[in-house]
């Protein structure tokens, strides 16, 4: 249960410090950005590690002697792109109107990690299902809570958050790897 908290909490990072970005704008209402976050993000994170995690189950039987150092690669690789990604510039710099399909791509650019994160499910004691529902739900509330930061702090946040979750993704694979 611990893996999966910590794993969603970890992959909910990336959309956190997209909605700090977000938030960090002037808009007409930061409520109705954070539900907005909230949902899409949320929805998206639930989605992709259930779709990894069916690649993943589709795969164990032909990989299943490799399938701790495969989960420890993809976590350490998703890892190191989120801590690389905290300490660069982002996107969210470029944005001047935040639209429905503005949020639809950033909810898919921010969860295409969550769908390799998805395969080390194969390898945790938990209900895939509960699992990227936990997923869904933590990145939603944390997603609303980054536009309300990004109000208050600007950017100054944002890269922290996703080298923190980077650093967190590293730790899971390490653990696979060696318990």
């Amino acid at each position: 249960m611990i893996e999966v908290v910590l794993l969603g909490f970890a992959l909910s990072m990336d959309a956190f410090a997209v909605s700090i970005g977000l938030g960090s704008k002037e808009v007409n209402s930061h409520a109705l950005l954070a539900l907005k976050a909230g949902l899409f993000f949320g929805i998206f994170q639930a989605m992709m590690p259930l779709v990894g995690y069916a690649g993943g189950y589709g795969l164990i039987g032909f990989v299943s002697a490799y399938a701790h150092y495969i989960a420890f690669g993809l976590l350490l690789l998703i890892g190191a792109k989120m801590i690389y990604e905290g300490v660069n510039e982002s996107l969210e710099e470029e944005i001047a109107k935040i639209t429905n399909k503005l949020m639809l791509t950033l909810a898919i650019a921010t969860s295409i990690d969550a769908m390799a994160a998805g395969f080390s499910l194969t390898l945790l004691d938990f209900n895939p299902l509960l699992a990227c529902l936990c997923i869904g739900v933590m990145t939603a509330v944390i997603s609303s809570i980054g536009v309300y930061v990004g109000k208050l702090t600007g950017t100054w946040f944002e890269g922290k958050a996703e080298v923190f979750g980077g650093v967190v993704l590293v730790a899971i694979g390490f653990r696979i790897l060696f318990f």
